[in-house]
């Protein structure tokens, strides 16, 4: 099945499978959800008193069995962003998260394909729930996870609550927060329909691999960049790509997000250096392996798997208890991982023996 990235940029199809702060929290299980009292100028987030919330603030409710979606889309809204791109190659709108903000200065997480085209030569701008419109400047970006983080000058704006995309389950109800078409402020609902989705966007040589959150919430062209948030309304996501039935088709109830700890990580060293890294198994797979698995055409000398003991010609069968079918999930899996991560991996050898190995990632810059 076809996939696109959902940035208004995008004009191809991508062949699936080929190339491929703080919130209230309390028991999830409690029958009215958890009651807070959202500042109304600085969104603010804060658990009700008993007496309930003062007139500064708006009383809601998170986190209840049945997802509250206007009590998420009240309060995130403002930290969700529309993200407008102009260059020699055309123009196109994103959308984006603001991630971090202190008195000066804001900091946006979207998808590297949302301002890609504008690295060089163009201009970015973020346009704000309010309308307000500001230049963007490119903090740093990774093709390889497809993030990019951006700098407004614009401080004291509300963050996005960053959730832990370790914790969801299949069916748990999700919202999606973006500018669809250009269409700011979007708000859908949906569940999480799979985890741990191996997916690839991009050219070949340049493409980006994702362990993606599967969605039905519908997210179509101008999503990319925006939040998936859970029933408390934090980001457990990136709302990156969207299958496809036709070159022109828009949301069938296929979505996929990168899982937030996975573009944390990405996030945090981007803010703090620049750049990025990415975990290394050193193996090279070879392309012409027919099989299930992923086999290991040659090993690179010192690292993470040479080390391990794994031997060249092995097939990689799982990778951290999931099953590996081909290459691509392999590279998807290991890229999951931060470096310095110990993993285990279960290899059927070239004598016929499966071996369970214990393997410490590298580390390598990132593109």
């Amino acid at each position: 099945m076809p996939l696109k990235v959902i940035s208004g940029f995008v004009l191809g199809a991508i062949v699936g499978g080929t190339v491929i702060g703080g919130i209230a929290t309390a028991n999830t299980t409690q029958q009215l959800g958890v009651k807070v009292c959202v500042d109304k100028k600085s969104q603010g987030i804060f658990l009700a008193p008993s007496s309930g919330c003062p007139s500064s603030r708006t009383a809601l409710t998170l986190g209840a069995p049945t997802i509250d979606v206007k009590s998420i889309a009240a309060v995130v809204a403002p930290s969700v962003v529309t993200i407008k791109v102009t260059s020699s190659l055309g123009s196109g709108t994103g959308s984006g998260s603001v991630y971090k903000s202190d008195s000066n200065v804001s900091y946006i997480i979207t998808n590297n394909h949302v301002i890609e085209n504008a690295v060089t030569t163009g201009t970015i701008s973020v346009e704000l729930l309010n309308g307000s419109t500001l230049t963007a400047q490119i903090v740093g970006r990774d093709s390889a996870y497809d993030i990019a983080v951006l700098k407004i000058n614009r401080g004291n704006l509300p963050a996005v609550t960053v959730g832990d995309s370790s914790k969801i389950s299949v069916g748990d109800p999700v919202v999606a927060i973006g500018s669809p078409l250009g269409l700011a402020s979007t708000v859908t609902s949906g569940i999480i329909s799979a985890l741990n989705r191996p997916v690839t966007t991009g050219s070949v040589g340049a493409e980006s691999f994702v362990n993606a959150i599967q969605t039905d919430a519908a997210i179509n062209l101008g999503n990319s960049g925006g939040a998936l948030l859970d029933s408390f309304g934090r980001i457990i996501g990136v709302n990156s790509a969207i299958a496809t039935s036709g070159a022109d088709s828009g949301n069938i109830g296929i979505g996929y997000s990168i899982p937030i700890n996975e573009a944390k990580r990405v996030v945090d060293e981007l803010i703090a250096t620049g750049k990025s890294t990415r975990p290394f198994l050193g193996v090279e797979f070879d392309s012409t392996f027919t099989g299930t698995g992923a086999k290991i055409l040659r090993l690179t000398t010192g690292e993470a798997a040479e080390k391990a003991g794994i031997p060249a010609g092995s097939v990689i069968t799982s990778i951290g208890g999931l099953r590996i079918v081909d290459s691509t999930s392999a590279v998807v899996r290991i890229r999951s991982y931060a470096p310095g991560a110990t993993i285990s991996i279960v290899v059927n050898q070239p004598n016929g023996n499966e071996r369970t190995f214990t393997v410490t990632l590298g580390s390598t810059p990132s593109r």
